[in-house]
């Protein structure tokens, strides 16, 4: 007996539903205070169920991250619709901006679960990794497309500078640090 077409869809859908809610509840709780039932309440399915499609904590980890690399290819892909890179950089940086609160509340979501998988010893800190290696070099190509020397030094810098304004709006839980570093950053992509 095989799944039907509308089964498999439904399964589908709750294995999305159940990845969305593991990048939200482990940004805002972190790994270690998260539980496969959290994950679960916030996705609206029954915690047995998860099991059905995630064996362990560490696949719901691996899901997380493969959510934050989704966005950020969806972000990167409205992003390249700009006709100059100058304003897709001056774009991203909006984005960071207009999230100010989370970033207040919770941090970057891929930048504090960096942070807390590399405490651990099983591997998951290089994935979190390679997730920020795609906005590195998607920042990189836009600085390469400007001519500008140093592409890649000029990607670590605004991207270092988004996780620091993060992490210090997070620290003082205070949105208006990514209000005025994000203005600096313009200022910044402006005189390059």
């Amino acid at each position: 007996m095989t799944d039907s077409p509308r089964t498999r869809v439904r399964g589908e859908q709750k294995r999305r539903l159940l990845m969305a809610a593991a990048a939200r509840v482990l940004h805002e709780q972190g790994v270690e205070r998260t539980t496969i039932a959290d994950i679960a309440e916030a996705a609206g399915v029954p915690t047995g169920n998860v099991y059905y499609y995630f064996k362990t904590k560490d696949d719901l980890v691996r899901a997380a991250l493969g959510e934050h690399a989704a966005h950020l290819a969806a972000l990167t892909a409205e992003l390249d619709a700009l006709p100059d890179p100058r304003e897709r950089l001056k774009a991203l940086v909006a984005s960071w901006v207009g999230q100010r609160e989370v970033a207040a509340r919770y941090g970057c979501p891929t930048g504090t679960l960096a942070v807390e998988l590399d405490k651990r010893d099983d591997g998951l800190d290089a994935e979190a990794g390679r997730v920020v290696r795609l906005l590195l070099d998607w920042a990189a190509a836009q600085f390469r497309a400007l001519g500008l020397p140093d592409p890649d030094g000029l990607a670590i810098t605004l991207v270092g500078a988004y996780q620091g304004m993060s992490l210090l709006a997070n620290a003082l839980r205070d949105p208006s640090v990514v209000d005025r570093e994000g203005d600096r950053l313009h200022r910044w992509l402006d005189d390059l």
